[in-house]
């Protein structure tokens, strides 16, 4: 099964703590050794890397980690193959134009006869069940609304209802985003913690890495990470529930939708 790792925050914040942590996950304390991805939105731009090699012994994650970039919203993912090859077209995270803007999307689990989910505007480049069923979401989401909804609340309970859909095709963690807000929904596993004044030190799990955020913060800054498990053993965590749609804004999180 892959992992996720997302970001929202308030400011330009680099998350080079939280993917030295999740890197390892890529083939060192994890078996996720069949590619990994990342993106950044920044300032209106979007920055993306993929690799299908293990994070692990990724020159390009070490850069990652090397090289603070600073965005409000970070999405990666580490891949364990189930569905498509191992090469860069099957590597999350996927990206698609909507609205002018570009749309980026990681998921977590494998989906049965999702081959016969509608596409549309959208087709998949690569041969995978994720890119398949990010291409539906896209095309239904554009069929729903040609236009960016004046309401995004409306926005929001769509495309609650369509993970809802593609969860009973199977195990569907998903995390997109618009630049804008994070949308994190939990099929099975997904956990968030929020900082913020005051901050403390934290420690990972999978590296031995110490940070004390008081040295890199500032007393206005709120920054939540998002992950498949918790990154550090010190600090707790919050579980997803299972069909639960978060969104967030500079994070925090703005709606909640939860299943039924």
């Amino acid at each position: 099964m892959c992992e996720l790792l997302g970001m929202s925050a308030n400011v330009p914040t680099d998350i080079c703590f939280s993917f030295a942590g999740f890197l390892h996950r890529g083939g060192g304390t994890g078996p996720h050794r069949d590619g990994w991805g990342i993106a950044f939105y920044e300032e209106g731009g979007y920055r993306e890397f993929r690799d299908p090699h293990p994070s692990v012994d990724s020159p390009i994650a070490r850069l990652i980690c090397d090289y603070p970039i600073k965005s409000n919203v970070v999405i990666s993912h580490i891949r364990q193959a189930n569905v498509g090859g191992v090469r860069l077209a099957n590597t999350h995270p996927f990206t698609r134009e909507m609205w002018g803007r570009p749309w980026c999307y990681a998921h977590n689990g494998q989906l049965k006869n999702w081959q016969g989910l509608p596409l549309g505007t959208y087709t998949p480049v690569g041969s995978t069940d994720s890119e398949h069923a990010f291409c539906f979401l896209m095309g239904e989401l554009r069929r729903a609304f040609p236009e960016p909804p004046s309401d995004s609340a409306r926005l929001w309970q769509h495309l609650h209802a369509l993970c809802e859909r593609l969860r009973g095709l199977g195990i569907f963690n998903l995390l997109l985003s618009d630049g804008v807000y994070l949308y994190t929904y939990c099929s099975t596993k997904l956990a968030h913690i929020t900082r913020r004044a005051p901050f403390g030190e934290a420690e990972l799990s999978d590296a031995e890495v110490t940070v004390n955020f008081v040295e890199h913060t500032t007393p206005d800054d709120i920054v939540s990470v998002i992950a498949t498990e918790p990154l550090t053993h010190n600090e707790t965590w919050q579980r997803m529930a299972p069909g639960e749609l978060l969104v967030w804004k500079e994070g925090d999180i703005q709606a909640r939708f939860s299943a039924g």
